[in-house]
This record gives structure tokens, C-alpha cells and sequence, in this order.
């Protein structure tokens, strides 16, 4: 999700004027706005002691998304295949955001529902047995006021942050599942969406499906689709082929936005000690802070535009390729442990600035990174980068989780040294990939490859807010 706020924009992810370090800050602070809203919705489910679908383990849904452009409104319909954790349950409960259900059947049969707040109560006909397997269809319809973006002056749709305003799920992010998803869409548009492209069929009224395979099971806010009037450029990378999108710069201008997208992804695999395997997209979309999902991610056009004109402004995009390693795959069990994805993106995306600019363009991210902690403090806002709730959070939590914490692994990078933060890096990254995490997998992961005890380290910078800035 994208930001980065050090750097620029969520930020999650989702990242011209008086110098680029303004602008930077700008991006920040409105990223950080947008990854609240986002992570609004995700919470929701914590406002009660159990989240929804904790007795069931979803396996896979296969979805149906109709978005109607010019209204505003989609039709859906999904059948989710489920296996129960426990039994003797009379009901299960799915998030829907704001959607309005219009029916729940499994093999057919009609079942009762009701709809809570933002879930999906769903009544079955006798209790569950651990470790059955069910599969429950829904039909819905709505008319998002997040999750899903419209923009009828550009015949643009796409989807950010909440999943579930678009698609009845499971929002936690410890809960992977696969992905069958068709979206129809107008005749004449582009379309982006997770995994592989399995089939693009022409319709009756003037409509297009597409249809996509996610065969790794993913957290459900990295799924997500965009579809409008593009331009495309093309690329390629070590391992697969590179799409850039957008409706208002033409291919040549893609090419030169994108240009070190390559090389970001080389750069991380490397970091991480597994590559980056498959295609990859950038679109361009009319308005966003950012967004990473998989195998893609969303920027805005103003944000295309500024690259183009400075191409070292590019650490959003560094910062949302980032995700496709610490935050898609490796995942935070809980949001309260959401500096696990966000901080690692920051801190890989000024890595990679680093790299690709030098040792001037990382040290004024850190240095940006140290001011906004040193503000904390001095506000009485610094916090633990562990929180036991993210239900709502501040400005101030945020730039917590986003810049605090970028900063804490700048400084265990100091503390180790090169040779043993890389070695830690990877052996945590090829430990827990395809996996949810908790901060303390990090720091085992990290001892065992410096063979030091790091309890001092994280009992002052991760435990607590209490530390003095160096």
C-alpha cells in the first residue's frame, strides 16, 4: 500500500517545485492519509473480539465483477470454497464492506443471511465439522465509495486498498487464498488484473471479459483489477515481461517513467535471495497515492508526469515493486504488525535509490526518516512499532509504522554491518515467503545470520517508544 513516506508517497503504498525533498513530503502526508482509509476497512473486523471467518480457512474464490463506469455501481458474484478450522458453528461471517447482498447459496440451496455493519452473516442448515469443506455462493451489488475508483471522463475503472467493497472475502491478512477473477468491462478497454491471463472473450452490448488466474494462494487486499483507455509499452525483465499503462503518456513516455523498473527488480530479488518470476505491471490511473497488488501496481499519472520530468523522484515506484517481496508474500499476521510490510518497503525502495543514485540520495531519506521520529518524541507521540490494535490510527501512528520504522532497520543495518543485515534479510525472506509473519520471526531470523543477541536492539527501537534518536 504504498507510500513512502519518506520519499513520496501507500505511500498503501499504497508515493515541482522548491526542491524535490517538498514534494517528497507532500506525497508523504498524503499517503499516509490514504493508508488510514485503507486500513479503516481492513480493522473494521477487530471492533469486535473475532474477526470474521476465524473458524474457516478460505481456499479459493472464483469471482464474477461487473463494474457499471458511468454509474458508479458493480454487480458481482462469487462462490467461495472454504474448509472449516472448528466445529459446531451455525453460522459464518464474511467482511462486504458496504455491499448490498442479493443472495447466498451453497449447492444450490438458498441459505439465510443477515447483514452486519460491514459482514456477512451467513446462517447454515446444521453446525459445521472441523476440517469439512463447503462452498458458498454470493451474489451482490453496489455502489462503492471506496475500494473501487470510477472516473466515466476517462472510461477508468480500478481498485484500491478495501477489498472488500468489491468482493465479498476475507479481509484479514493472515488469510491466503487462490483467485479465479473475470471482470467485464466496456469494449475497447485495457484491463489489468492478478496472476495470469487465461482467456479474453468479446460479449454481447459491446462488452469485453477477461479473465485471470491467481494459482498462489494471496492475502485478498493485494487482489485488484484496473481497466480503461491505455496506451501500453512493453519491456522485459530477467525472469518475465514488463506492461506499463496509462491513459494520458504515450509508449515512448512509459518506456522512459519505467525505464529502471528492470533493474528494481533485479536489485530486490538479489536483496532478497529469491527472484521475482512472472509478469510484471505499472498503470498509470488517474488519481492514487499508490497501490501495490500482485503482480502489479497502480501510480498516478500526475506522479508518471513528475518522473518524467526527474527521474530520480522514482522511489514510489521502487517502493510498490518492493511490496511484490515484503508485503505481498511475506505478509504481516496481524495489522498491528503492518510495519513488517510497509517499513521494509521504504526502507528497501531508499536501498535501491542507493544503488541507483548514491550514497547522497539514502542518507536524505534517512535523514528524513530521523526528523519525523525526532518529532514524535518531541510531540510524546513516539510509539512501539507493534501495536495490539490498528483499529484507528493517527497520523502520527502511521509515520510509526511507515518512517520510524524504515529508520529502525536503517540502524540495525548499521548495527550489523553489510555482510550480516543482507545475509539476515534473505534468510528471513526465503524463511517465511508465501507466509504471514510476526515481528519476532524477524528478529530470529536476523540473530541467527549475525549470531548476536538482539534483545538489547529491539527492546529500544521495536518494544518501545522510549528510545533516544541517534
Amino acid at each position: 500500500m504504498h507510500d513512502a513516506p519518506s520519499f513520496t508517497a501507500p505511500g498503501p503504498s499504497r508515493a515541482v517545485c522548491r526542491g524535490a525533498a517538498r514534494a517528497l513530503t507532500r506525497r508523504a502526508a498524503a499517503a499516509l492519509a490514504w493508508a488510514a482509509l485503507a486500513l479503516s476497512f481492513s480493522a473494521a473486523a477487530q471492533t469486535s473480539t473475532e474477526r470474521a471467518g476465524a473458524n474457516l480457512d478460505v481456499l479459493h474464490y472464483t469471482a464474477r465483477i461487473e463494474p457499471d463506469i458511468a454509474a458508479r455501481t458493480l454487480r458481482g458474484e462469487v462462490a467461495i470454497r472454504l474448509a472449516m478450522r472448528s466445529g459446531g458453528a451455525q453460522s459464518i461471517e464474511f467482511d462486504a464492506g458496504d455491499l448490498e447482498i442479493d443472495a447466498v447459496r451453497e449447492h444450490g440451496k438458498a441459505l439465510g443471511f443477515e447483514k452486519i455493519d460491514k459482514r456477512l452473516r451467513i446462517r447454515l442448515p446444521a453446525p459445521t465439522v472441523a476440517g469439512e469443506r463447503r462452498e458458498i455462493d454470493v451474489a451482490y451489488h453496489g455502489a462503492p465509495r471506496h475500494g473501487l475508483e470510477f472516473h466515466p471522463e476517462r472510461n477508468e475503472v480500478y481498485t484500491i486498498f478495501s477489498t472488500s467493497q468489491w468482493l465479498v472475502c476475507i479481509d484479514a491478512p493472515s488469510e491466503r487464498a487462490t483467485l479465479d477473477l473475470t471482470l467485464t468491462v466496456p469494449s475497447g478497454l485495457k484491463a489489468v488484473g492478478n496472476g495470469r491471463l487465461v482467456a479474453k472473450s468479446a460479449l454481447g452490448g459491446r462488452r469485453d471479459s477477461y479473465r485471470w488466474r491467481q494459482d498462489q494462494a494471496m492475502p485478498s487486499y493485494v487482489y485488484g483489477f484496473a481497466a480503461g483507455r491505455y496506451n501500453e509499452a512493453s519491456g522485459s525483465g530477467e525472469n518475465g515481461d514488463l506492461r506499463y499503462l496509462s491513459g494520458d503518456l504515450d509508449s515512448a513516455q512509459l518506456r522512459r517513467v519505467f525505464a529502471d523498473s528492470a533493474d528494481m527488480l533485479r536489485f530486490f530479488g538479489r536483496r532478497a535471495g529469491i527472484r521475482y518470476r512472472g509478469p510484471y505491471t505499472q498503470a498509470l490511473v488517474a488519481k492514487t497515492i499508490g497501490q501495490e497488488l500482485d503482480g502489479f501496481s497502480l501510480m498516478s499519472e500526475a506522479y508518471g508526469r513528475e518522473v518524467l520530468d526527474k527521474p530520480e523522484a522514482q522511489s514510489l515506484i521502487a517502493h510498490e515493486i518492493a511490496h511484490q517481496w515484503w508485503g505481498n508474500r511475506i505478509t504481516c499476521r496481524e495489522w498491528g504488525h503492518f510495519w513488517l510490510n510497509e517499513a521494509f518497503a521504504n526502507f528497501m525502495a531508499a536501498a535501491y535509490m542507493q544503488h541507483r543514485f548514491g550514497e547522497d540520495s539514502y542518507r536524505e531519506r534517512v535523514e528524513q526518516w530521523k526528523r519525523r521520529l525526532d518529532k514524535l518524541r518531541a510531540d510524546g507521540k513516539d510509539h512501539a512499532l507493534v501495536y495490539a490494535s490498528w483499529s484507528r490510527p493517527s497520523a502520527d501512528d502511521r509515520a510509526v509504522v511507515y518512517q520510524k520504522g524504515a529508520y529502525v532497520l536503517h540502524l540495525l543495518r548499521e548495527e550489523l554491518g553489510e555482510r550480516a543485515f543482507w545475509r539476515g534479510i534473505r534468510a528471513y525472506t526465503r524463511a517465511h515467503y508465501g507466509h504471514s509473519v510476526v515481528t519476532s520471526d524477524f528478529r530470529q531470523a536476523m540473530e541467527r545470520a549475525s549470531g548476536r543477541d538482539l534483545s538489547g536492539f529491539f527492546a529500544r527501537w521495536v518494544e518501545s517508544g522510549e528510545g533516544m534518536a541517534k
